[in-house]
């Protein structure tokens, strides 16, 4: 298993494990408020962070399966040692069963050892209770600062974590 560079034919596999609403706002925020989603949505939301340099979409792979999607980039401007995750996913058939917590672990080495970061962060909802498990499995640590996002289905409180590396 690998982290690749996210290629655009990604986005439609990626896009059919986005089943409902819920699922939709827990994996994107309010990034991308189509439901249903497809991979041109997708896509189109990419594109322009991926042209700043400072975006780094990758996808999980196993023999060339996709196994999970997550985007790496650099929330502060001139701060090369900071990254933030976003666009955390694995493909539902798949979860519970140890391939986000590996996804996790090779986007941290690739952090460690290819970006040279020393710093991770990342949100997560509150409704979201296996991802957080996840997140805390690989050391990340809630840091207290929760904001509130005001989403098409509700307002939903979403917890920021932070791993140093």
């Amino acid at each position: 298993m690998k982290l690749r560079n996210y290629i655009l034919e990604d986005a439609n596999t990626i896009a059919s494990w986005i089943a409902d609403e819920k699922s939709l706002y827990q994996w994107s925020a309010d990034r991308i408020n189509i439901f249903p989603v497809c991979g041109n949505d997708i896509n189109r939301c990419y594109t322009p962070m991926i042209r700043t340099g400072r975006f780094i979409p990758l996808t999980y792979v196993c023999d060339d399966k996709i196994i999970g999607h997550l985007t790496i980039r650099y929330p502060i401007d001139g701060n090369d040692k900071v990254v933030r995750f976003g666009f955390v996913i694995v493909n539902p058939t798949l979860r519970g069963h140890g391939y986000g917590k590996k996804m996790l672990i090779t986007a941290i080495e690739y952090v460690k050892n290819i970006l040279k970061a020393d710093k991770i962060t990342l949100g997560v909802f509150a409704n979201n209770n296996n991802a957080k498990y996840c997140y805390k499995s690989v050391g990340f640590e809630n840091i207290g600062k929760n904001e509130v996002y005001r989403l098409k289905i509700g307002e939903w409180e979403c917890e920021e974590m932070q791993l140093n590396l």
